[in-house]
């Protein structure tokens, strides 16, 4: 926590061009851990992630995007979800 607390007090001293490329460098860091999460999954993988109202849905990898996956749920349909918020589930 440290380490977090020294960060925002370094954004907090910066001036306009500066916090700009702050927030570059904070969105290709988004941008390369999306990707990453993304390749972890395949077609036919079995995922789970909180959806609206908090409510638990399990479905199956339909497709994987650069961003973005498509899973397919039996009861609550189809669900287009950032990599980062799927956890994969034993088959």
């Amino acid at each position: 926590m440290t380490m977090i607390n020294t960060v925002l007090d370094q954004v907090a001293r910066c001036d306009r061009a500066e916090l700009n490329k702050v927030i570059e460098a904070v969105k290709l860091r988004q941008t390369a851990l999306a990707r990453t999460a993304t390749r972890s999954f395949t077609v036919g993988d079995t995922v789970q992630f909180t959806g609206k109202g908090g409510r638990t849905v399990v479905g199956t990898v339909r497709k994987v995007n650069i961003k973005t996956v498509l899973v397919d749920s039996p009861t609550q349909g189809r669900w287009k979800v950032t990599a980062s918020m799927l956890t994969a589930l034993a088959a």
